[in-house]
């Protein structure tokens, strides 16, 4: 016998066994109780809450022989044919794919003859929205007033593209999202009935997954017991399985980002899409970490709302207390507005690692709120320390005027490897590829201790390529050997500017373009 997937092996057979719609179900075995049927009812809701269901329970029970307190006995014949799909009274319709004029009237043409056998004929239209508007005024006349033992249901996810003429006609019933709790619940006790181990966790972190859909979270776990083969779920296999990434790899990724690592932002990304994570998700996952941050800066007592374990919880607090509310608005604004863009993005990662960018470098950005973390980073700078006077000031009355610090002289002689480097690195750097190409390109050069070549760069994204990967640094020893035929050692130096390095170090290439132009004069 083939395999039957877990959304369909345990569907839901009667009202009691329907999760997360309590408002609906008890309203629905009121009417059944009282004989208060009504002709039209329009099922609204998210995918996989029971709209379909739900609707088939109803029409099981209004032609059930022996209906119970919770809907069709099941054992009769008329449940049973619709159980198996050939009942007559019960009539499922795909608005998909009959969305038609015609398909439209030949149910009108049918509605006028009465059901063979039974009390009613039920007739469920799935996905109402998809029908024409033609379709729609076809359906109005019989909707409206249909014969005695006709019921219409209507099921939909986008209840703002059916006609008002349409809804007026209708008993409406609002399909909520099924919680957290309810769905892990309902997973745990389908594990149990299978005969499969499984992590509490790993079932929470499922129910999670599915966002309110009872459907999505069985068709994620068929897939992860069908990976297991008889193992224990755990949490750390949902992860896998399903593309996910660890909270802790998104604590990770905001230390870089406070820490204004853009080299480390980038590796860890790296990991993350060499693990095979799917990175919409990634994308959707973080933002919804800034969140919780920013609930528990703002608000107490939020175990209820932030589902998650205790220890994740108190970590998630202590990192909260590093951050500000407008910081964590700026960052849930730019991954934000990065969901809406990667859905349909062919270059999902270079959007992410542009984002993961402006987030270290708010100067990158013109808005009020990137403007506010400038000026952290400059009071941050201040309390530091780390600012130092360079322009010149007036000496006050009885104050010693300032030592003026004398630049920097050379007390050796340049080895010859090192000249020709010097003078010849626009055209090494010009066989290189990027990034390194674009970031030596403007590179300042001295002479350290140990003839070692001082090569200056920007501080920021240009040094921290290389300090923060010392394989890069070893590459360039390689190619400065490969082109000068003598071992070079080589120091990355940051700078805050050119001014920054004449005040500290000698320049060779000046140097070398004096002795060039002595050279000529002769």
């Amino acid at each position: 016998m083939s395999y039957t997937a877990l959304y369909r092996k345990f569907r839901p057979a009667s009202f009691a066994e329907v999760k997360g719609q309590d408002h609906i179900v008890t309203t629905l075995k009121n009417q059944l109780k009282a004989g208060r049927i009504g002709h039209a009812y329009l099922f609204n809701g998210t995918r996989g809450t029971g709209k379909t269901t739900v609707a088939k329970i109803f029409a099981k029970t209004v032609n059930c022989e022996n209906p119970t307190e919770d809907g069709p006995c099941g054992e009769c014949r008329s449940c049973r044919a619709v159980a198996a799909g050939a009942s007559m009274n019960v009539i499922e319709i795909d608005a998909a794919s009959n969305n038609g004029v015609d398909n439209i009237r030949e149910i009108v043409d049918e509605v006028s003859y009465s059901p063979a056998e039974g009390k009613y004929k039920v007739y469920i239209i799935d996905e109402v929205h998809m029908l024409t508007l033609g379709a729609f005024n076809a359906l109005l006349k019989t909707l409206e007033e249909p014969p005695s033992y006709v019921i219409f249901i209507l099921a939909t996810t986008e209840i703002h593209k059916l006609p008002i003429t349409i809804l007026s006609r209708c008993q409406r019933y609002d399909f909520k999202r099924i919680s957290i709790d309810t769905i892990a619940d309902r997973l745990g006790d389908l594990v149990n009935r299978e005969g499969v181990r499984a992590e509490e966790k790993a079932l929470r972190y499922i129910a999670k997954l599915a966002d309110g859909s009872m459907r999505d979270a069985l068709s994620l776990l068929d897939q992860c017991i069908a990976f297991q083969l008889g193992n224990v779920l755990t949490y750390d296999m949902a992860l896998d399985i399903l593309g996910a990434v660890d909270t802790g790899v998104f604590s990770d990724l905001l230390g870089h980002i406070l820490q204004r690592n853009v080299l480390g932002c980038v590796k860890l990304l790296e990991e993350i899409v060499m693990q095979g994570r799917e990175l919409t998700r990634f994308v959707n996952d973080f933002t919804w970490y800034l969140r919780n941050l920013l609930l528990v800066r703002t608000a107490d007592d939020l175990e209820d709302v932030i589902d998650m374990s205790s220890d994740n919880l108190a970590r998630l607090k202590e990192e909260a207390g590093d951050l500000d509310d407008d910081r964590i608005l700026r960052y849930i604004r730019v991954f934000s507005e990065l969901s809406g863009q990667i859905k349909y993005a062919s270059q999902k990662r270079i959007l992410i690692e542009i984002a993961l960018i402006k987030l270290c470098r708010p100067e990158m950005e013109k808005s009020q709120d990137s403007l506010l973390d400038r000026i952290r980073q400059l009071e941050e700078k201040l309390e530091s320390g780390s600012f130092v006077q360079t322009m010149p000031y007036p000496v006050q009355e009885g104050e010693a005027a300032p030592v003026k610090k004398e630049k920097p002289k050379l007390d050796r002689a340049v080895p010859e490897e090192i000249q020709e480097v010097v003078r010849n690195w626009p055209a090494i750097i010009g066989g290189m590829e990027n990034p390194e190409k674009k970031y030596l390109k403007d590179a300042k050069h001295s002479l350290g201790e140990g003839n070692q070549l001082i090569v200056a760069l920007e501080d920021g994204l240009k040094s921290d390529y290389f300090l923060q990967n010392p394989d890069r640094i070893e590459w360039l020893e390689n190619v400065l050997a490969d082109f000068s035929g003598k071992e070079i050692k080589v120091q990355i130096q940051p700078i805050a500017g050119k001014q920054d390095f004449q005040e500290h170090y000698v320049d060779l290439g000046v140097i070398l373009m004096d002795i060039d132009e002595e050279e000529e004069d002769q």
